[in-house]
């Protein structure tokens, strides 16, 4: 049961393993390995997220994506603590551009929950991020690069910053003429729908940017009804809303997942827009599907799914001019196939 404010919930949030443990009746399940996983990269789960899990099974898909497991620690080769090179991207005052005409603003480290596959559980936040010192010069950055139409927030989540502060980057990157759109990648309110509340509603509806919220949602079963209600409002505004996923062994790997996944999706007015290879970071090898088994998976999407529906398969590789996508070819192999923004 949910109780106070978004900020009070989120300050609520499980903090130790053996207390989600205990809440999901899997105390039995507690190990030793979890807790130097744990102390590597500390779990964070919303109790509203914790309550959409099945209690009583250790394999439920969303408690799969934060559960601290021993295998993190493994180091497997090809898994880096920097898989898309964002730390060579950044520009400074929390500025990453890999690609042409946007930039991505490190607004926060701070996420409503802890993803064990997350690619910047590595990230050093604290040398990068932007801050409101650095705000002055970050905006003077972007008003004389005269190239970039586009910004998109990131983090950690953009989401978990107060109204105020929000409002007052919004304020000033409408101010740069050139700028003409906003793109906010979260997973936010998916754990916390409260989140969504009147303030940030209107004003995400009252910039004169051309404004779009991405969700990453990776299975149906996060797409709750306190969800669906919370962005009604947002639809009502006509805000474009999209979702990327990320491909999870464990998860989301079978046809029929997705397939509900992308269907559940439009119902509540999302369109799926990418499914994302793991980025391989290191921690997170477990989750790995490998690229025969996405291709050949989508193939099984694609023959359930109308066009509008199937999201693109893409995999993010360090400086490439833009996201590659990996398409079955006729001999069932993954291929590579033209860049997306």
């Amino acid at each position: 049961m949910k109780t106070g404010s978004w900020q009070q919930q989120l300050a609520g949030a499980f903090s130790r393993v053996g207390d989600l443990l205990n809440y999901l009746d899997l105390e039995d399940h507690l190990e030793p390995g979890m807790a130097a996983a744990d102390n590597s990269f500390s779990i964070r789960v919303t109790h509203f997220f914790a309550s959409l899990m099945e209690k009583g099974n250790i394999h439920d898909p969303l408690l799969r994506q934060v559960l601290p497991l021993s295998a993190e620690m493994e180091n497997i080769p090809g898994f880096s603590t920097d898989p898309l090179a964002d730390q060579a991207a950044h520009e400074g005052h929390g500025i990453l551009h890999k690609y042409h005409g946007r930039v991505l603003l490190i607004t926060t480290g701070a996420c409503a929950i802890n993803c064990r596959y997350c690619f910047r559980r590595h990230f050093p936040y604290a040398d990068y991020q932007m801050t409101a010192s650095h705000w002055s010069a970050l905006l003077e950055q972007l008003r004389k690069d005269k190239t970039v139409r586009e910004v998109i927030l990131s983090g950690g989540d953009p989401l978990s910053l107060a109204n105020g502060r929000l409002h007052t980057l919004i304020q000033h990157l409408q101010d740069i003429p050139h700028l003409r759109r906003l793109r906010i990648h979260s997973r936010l309110p998916v754990v916390l729908p409260d989140r969504l509340d009147e303030p940030l509603l209107d004003m995400l509806a009252g910039t004169r940017l051309s404004t779009s919220l991405v969700w990453h949602i990776n299975h149906p079963r996060e797409i709750s009804t306190e969800f669906t209600q919370a962005v009604l409002p947002l639809r009502h505004r006509g805000i474009p809303l999209l979702n990327q996923a990320v491909l999870l062994k464990g998860v989301n790997d079978r046809v029929s997942v997705q397939t509900e996944l992308s269907e559940t999706l439009f119902e509540s007015g999302i369109l799926p827009y990418y499914l994302h290879q793991l980025d391989p970071v290191q921690g997170a090898a477990h989750f790995a599907v490998n690229d025969q088994e996405a291709a050949e998976l989508y193939t099984l999407m694609q023959a359930s799914l109308p066009g509008y529906l199937l999201p693109r398969l893409v995999r993010e590789i360090p400086g490439a001019p833009s996201k590659t996508a990996l398409t079955p070819s006729q001999n069932g192999q993954p291929g590579i196939d033209a860049g997306f923004p």
